[in-house]
């Protein structure tokens, strides 16, 4: 098939997806009331509740769910061929991920801004609360000790990064500042901290070819580069993650979504020339295959490893967590919610055909399916965040070359942009720790726990100590290099899915208080998510206990006991409990 056409095919049913099933949702299923009393209103306290523009908290809602899950993901699903790939994030992100955010969004805003999880104790019971609890702490701790380490990466494999994604931060601060204290323009203020911002990609691509600024750290040093990068970044988040959302948090996700939407119009933009003016753009990647034996199988493991860009259970700890304390109206959700998984699932789709079709321009010497051999020879899951980046960088770089963008600074813009996403991550996760375990203090009555401060040290150094400690051979050591968190990382593929399926889970409860029918429409999906991850899971248990990796067999164990349980206890409530044994929802 025609790649422009492919791409254009996929766009399009995005569209006709938020007018038709997004408005139904809006309308005849949720009900949005613009006139309904909102948390970022009633409980307005300058810090994280902040009533803000859609535009803003969809940037601040977009680029926090991204990441590098958009990219990493397809980039190493895509090993079975491009056709299931793109099936998954096309009709899994309408179907089922823009409804798990958009429904993670609205049943937070109608309780007071609570995390799922508090939901859960109000809807189900307060077991499952816990339960609910135990499995977002872990997810949230294995995503902010490894995101350290991501970014930390990416600057040692594109050093003209480093430069631009820390002056982010000043341009940030001096956003919010120009729009919330001195009511500036936001149009003019947004193009002015966008051109600010592309002038510091400029500006690092200029000092790693002078070498005028270093941004490397010595060999020789005791810590390596990763374990430094990891202690300056985490020292970030947690300044980041305890100002108020207006100063920093906030800006910068918003001119950072402003980066990825223009990221994604070059790249549209070079698929359309190339397409009409080289006769050798095609698909190399095969549409369909077998993909080797040292692979696991397309089902069930494709729908757990391609996640961010059809579904994915951080989303909606995000929804729940920092996007629901600033939405200002509840109709803004379709936009945020389920709006943003869209875009989301149309940068999986740029991704997939970077790979699919940009590695037929050539990689070296090598061109058409030679490159896609190149690659993709063995399983990528096995392989470093440098080898998944690898495909997608060279291909994205061949396709803005017919802009008449060179392969350097091609190559420069997706660093900067991969590092970019990667801190909008970590960030908005340490503040939303800090969420989860305020809210645990509170509850077993630990006041002092629950405090910004110390909440958000507690998110901090649990995360740093999985970073820096290592368990080799039954032993456990410290790590300078700060890898230890790739330790527990096979198991975020199907952790973060299993919340995918948790989360749909509890917004199914909502849904059913409510009467009648509505419920099937995360019920479905619930279903799906529970049968697919749980198989992916056992899967990976039998390998862990083969392969004597006993660590991760035993985490794995409790995560998927946590998992059953709260599923078993959910459906109890779900067949036995009439609607007035719970509070009705709003």
């Amino acid at each position: 098939m025609d790649v422009l056409l492919l791409m254009l095919l996929c766009f399009a049913g995005y569209g006709v997806a938020y007018h038709t099933y997004g408005r139904f949702l809006a309308r005849r299923i949720f009900k949005l009331d613009a006139a309904a009393p909102v948390p970022s209103h009633e409980q307005r306290d300058g810090i994280d509740f902040v009533p803000t523009r859609k535009g803003i908290v969809f940037g601040h809602h977009f680029t926090s769910i991204a990441g590098t899950g958009p990219i990493v993901g397809p980039a190493i699903g895509i090993i079975w061929g491009w056709l299931p790939a793109l099936l998954w994030v096309v009709f899994g992100c309408i179907l089922m991920g823009a409804v798990h955010d958009f429904g993670s969004l609205v049943v937070s805003l109608r309780n007071e801004g609570k995390s799922l999880s508090e939901v859960a104790a109000r809807y189900i019971n307060k077991r499952v609360r816990l339960i609910f609890f135990l499995v977002v702490f872990l997810a949230l701790l294995i995503i902010i000790a490894m995101f350290g380490v991501v970014i930390a990466t990416v600057f040692n494999l594109y050093p003209q990064s480093v430069l631009a994604v820390w002056l982010q931060i000043p341009i940030a601060v001096g956003l919010g500042w120009a729009i919330y204290k001195k009511n500036a323009n936001v149009v003019l203020m947004t193009v002015a901290a966008v051109a600010l911002m592309y002038g510091t990609i400029a500006l690092g691509a200029w000092n790693e070819h002078t070498g005028w600024f270093p941004t490397q750290f010595p060999a020789e040093w005791p810590i390596p580069a990763t374990g430094i990068w990891t202690i300056l970044l985490m020292i970030y988040a947690f300044f980041a993650s305890t100002l108020p959302v207006t100063v920093l948090l906030q800006p910068r996700d918003y001119i950072n979504a402003w980066q990825l939407f223009i990221m994604m119009g070059l790249l549209a933009a070079g698929v359309a020339v190339t397409a009409l003016t080289r006769t050798d753009f095609e698909l190399v990647a095969p549409a369909i295959q077998a993909a080797g034996p040292d692979a696991p199988p397309l089902f069930p493991m494709m729908f757990v490893i391609i996640a961010c860009g059809a579904i994915s259970g951080f989303h909606s700890l995000v929804s729940g967590g920092t996007s629901t304390k600033q939405l200002a109206r509840e109709t803004d959700a379709q936009f945020v919610g389920y709006g943003s998984m869209l875009i989301e699932g149309a940068l999986a789709v740029l991704v997939i055909v970077c790979i699919a079709a940009g590695l037929s321009l050539g990689v070296g010497e090598m061109d058409g399916h030679q490159a896609w051999t190149h690659y993709y020879t063995s399983w990528m899951g096995e392989k470093g965040l440098s080898d998944n980046l690898a495909p997608v960088i060279s291909g994205a770089a061949n396709i803005m070359q017919s802009l008449s963008i060179p392969q350097t600074l091609g190559i420069a813009l997706m660093g900067v942009f991969v590092a970019s996403f990667a801190g909008t991550t970590l960030d908005t996760a340490v503040r939303i720790q800090r969420y989860v375990i305020g809210e645990l203090a509170e509850d077993f009555k630990l006041p002092k726990l629950s405090g910004r401060w110390v909440a958000t040290t507690l998110a901090v150094l649990s995360a740093a100590a999985l970073a820096f400690i290592k368990t080799e051979g039954g032993t456990v050591s410290f790590g300078a290099d700060a890898t230890g968190a790739k330790v527990l990382w096979p198991l975020f593929g199907t952790v973060n899915q299993l919340l995918a399926a948790l989360a749909l889970l509890v917004i199914t409860m909502y849904l059913k208080r409510k009467g009648g029918v509505k419920y099937l429409v995360t019920a479905l999906p619930c279903l799906a998510m529970l049968v697919v991850t749980g198989w992916a899971m056992v899967l990976n248990e039998i390998d862990y206990i083969e392969t004597k990796n006993f660590l991760l067999a035993g985490v794995g164990a409790i995560v998927l006991a946590l998992a059953t349980w709260m599923t078993a206890e959910t459906v109890l409530v779900f067949v036995f409990a009439r609607s007035t044994d719970a509070p009705q929802p709003a």
